[in-house]
């Protein structure tokens, strides 16, 4: 059973393959219908203690949920804008030798994919899965000629950010500001770069949600984007209920009054 998104409820969520379902391309994922305003609406009944927390740049988070604004945590958490609209970035680390290393695999393999973000980059191999190995390899070889950067390995690609940024740090510093401060922390999250994210949230108190398969340190686990989604949305209803409930039982008091 999937915990319950409550009155005070902070709630984190991944994009891909959490929100919308991971595409052939970063830039051909489909928002499903219904996903905006559901969104919309459960951001307004948590009284705006909903953010996305994503290996994406902002812009293309922002993009794809147009008209809508949420907090986010972009580029496993190197980029954040907090609820009040407020930027944070962490310090810009040399990427010189694994843009390198990545560019030449690129230019030397047609199925690969390089994309170069504000201070982060991926390197997809999803349309070369058998790859895997040598770009791995050959990305370890360009960290290893760098400081200050990390390597995270997801879906079919490799992601480099830098050191001492994450999901997980991403959360924490949401919770320590309004409207997430006091709330219960709740992250869903699909891939292994949601990790710490979870781990963040259980050791708050909260509650994690791995959607999909694979190993995971979270204590609940949906299906699918399907069920992430159905979830989200009996969210809405459920607290819409609650607030019918609340404002009948308000209006019989001050009329017994």
């Amino acid at each position: 059973m999937l915990p319950r998104i409550s009155a005070d409820t902070a709630l984190f969520l991944d994009f891909d393959g959490t929100l919308v379902e991971l595409a052939s391309q970063p830039e051909a994922v489909e928002i499903p219908p219904g996903l905006v305003d559901s969104l919309k609406t459960l951001s307004h009944q948590l009284n705006g203690a909903l953010a996305l927390v994503s290996g994406r740049r902002m812009l293309d988070l922002d993009q794809f949920l147009s008209p809508l604004r949420l907090p986010t945590a972009a580029e496993h958490g190197a980029h954040r804008r907090s609820a009040d609209g407020e930027l944070t970035s962490a310090h810009a680390v040399n990427m010189e030798a694994v843009l390198q290393t990545a560019g030449a695999l690129v230019s030397q393999h047609p199925g690969l994919r390089l994309e170069q973000k504000n201070l982060a980059i991926s390197l997809h191999y999803r349309h070369a899965p058998e790859l895997e190995s040598l770009c791995l390899a050959e990305m370890q070889a360009g960290i290893a000629r760098s400081t200050g950067l990390d390597l995270m390995q997801g879906k079919c690609v490799i992601d480099i950010k830098p050191a001492g940024v994450s999901k997980g740090t991403a959360i924490a510093a949401f919770m320590a500001e309004a409207p997430f401060a006091g709330r219960t922390p709740l992250f869903a999250g699909d891939d292994v770069t949601d990790e710490a994210g979870f781990t963040q949230v259980q050791s708050m108190g909260g509650y994690a949600v791995k959607v999909g398969q694979g190993p995971t340190v979270a204590q609940h686990r949906c299906d699918s984007v399907g069920q992430l989604m159905a979830w989200l949305q009996s969210a809405v209803m459920a607290n819409q209920a609650t607030d019918t409930h609340n404002s009948n039982a308000k209006g019989s008091e001050r009329l017994s009054a």
